[in-house]
């Protein structure tokens, strides 16, 4: 198991982003020729991009230096305790030769699969549940896209409960397109959540109707567009846009595209710079997550049609802080098209 979770110290961001994401895990061990280097966790990726680093940077060159490992003589209580307290996916136990003797896993030592977020917080959240979901027609013409299920939960409700885990219990829907039934439905679940819902007379697009929680919301909210999944700590996010006292902060997910042919790369006259085989282009995609500012709210014109993208240029041609944190590219399930949808049912 330990082999599976290591990385060399000359592999790239990319290589080990992509390795936490075929693992499902956040948290690789560094290697020098089978020595122990480092712990390389999602965060310090993230954090190398945020500083527009080269996801072709090599590992090593990101690792912190102080990190938390046991030494053999360490007790298995004094790794169970600080593994719980630091939320630590795994443990190694390293000697004086830098050799790995042992590793604890959180798997094996609490019995859960991952571990629960460092720092849990209670924002209200918006949902933005109006759409008419013609990508997933024609399930849609029966469902509201909110209440599609995706394994034994609804989308909905399956949002509810990542948010739900990081200490959010608020909830304001806005709803349009089947409001009634989707009022219904929530109702008759009899969830542990504070609901509320905001609906839209007309069409008023991703962000038009977010006009309506001007009085509502007076501290930082999350806004989650209702066909999306984040698989991240939310708290990490949170605490990205307040320490750079961000206006809105949009989450990004990564997206690899493939070249399958050779490219060239040629000078003014056509003299060759430089041959790529098969290359990779990353792109940071607008998830559909976001933080705001209540202030914000006060930009958006009222009764008219206005995109959350609108607000964002918006905001940022008015001086206002807009910040982009990054997450991996399986760390973002976008189910809003029929094969997304079908790829990610059932694998939930």
């Amino acid at each position: 198991m330990l082999k599976e979770r290591t990385i060399p110290h000359d592999a790239t961001l990319l290589e080990a982003f992509k390795k936490m994401d075929i693992l499902d895990k956040k948290l690789l061990v560094v290697l020098n020729k089978n020595k122990f280097l480092g712990l390389l966790s999602a965060g310090d990726i993230q954090r190398a991009i945020i500083q527009n680093k080269s996801l072709e940077t090599k590992v090593v060159d990101v690792l912190r230096k102080n990190i938390r490992i046991a030494k053999p003589e360490d007790s298995y209580e004094t790794i169970r305790q600080m593994m719980f307290d630091f939320r630590m996916e795994l443990c190694p136990v390293v000697n004086d030769q830098q050799e790995i003797v042992n590793i604890y896993f959180w798997e094996d030592v609490f019995q859960e699969k991952e571990p629960q977020p460092k720092r849990r917080f209670n924002l209200p959240v918006v949902i933005m549940a109006g759409g008419f979901g013609t990508r997933l027609k024609p399930i849609t013409n029966v469902l509201p896209k909110p209440l599609i299920p995706l394994g034994e939960k609804t989308i909905l409700e399956h949002i509810f409960q990542r948010f739900s885990k990081q200490g959010c219990n608020t909830f304001h829907i806005s709803v349009n397109y089947k409001a009634e039934l989707i009022e219904y439905y929530l109702k008759n679940q009899n969830l542990p959540y504070r609901l509320s819902y905001f609906k839209e007379d007309i069409p008023m697009g991703t962000a038009g109707s977010l006009s309506l929680l001007k009085d509502k919301i007076k501290e930082t909210f999350f806004v989650s567009n209702c066909d999306i999944l984040i698989e991240q700590d939310y708290s990490e996010i949170l605490d990205y846009h307040k320490t750079n006292r961000n206006d809105i902060t949009i989450v990004a997910a990564l997206k690899h595209y493939p070249i399958p042919y050779g490219t060239i790369e040629t000078t003014d006259n056509g003299q060759l710079v430089s041959l790529q085989e098969k290359p990779e282009l990353t792109f940071k995609i607008n998830s559909g997550m976001y933080i705001l500012e209540p202030q914000v709210l006060n930009q958006i014109p009222e009764n008219r049609f206005f995109h959350i993208t609108h607000l964002i240029e918006k905001v940022h041609k008015n001086g206002g802080n807009v910040g982009v944190f990054p997450v991996s590219e399986k760390s973002w399930k976008d189910i809003g098209e029929w094969d997304e949808y079908l790829k990610q049912n059932g694998n939930d």
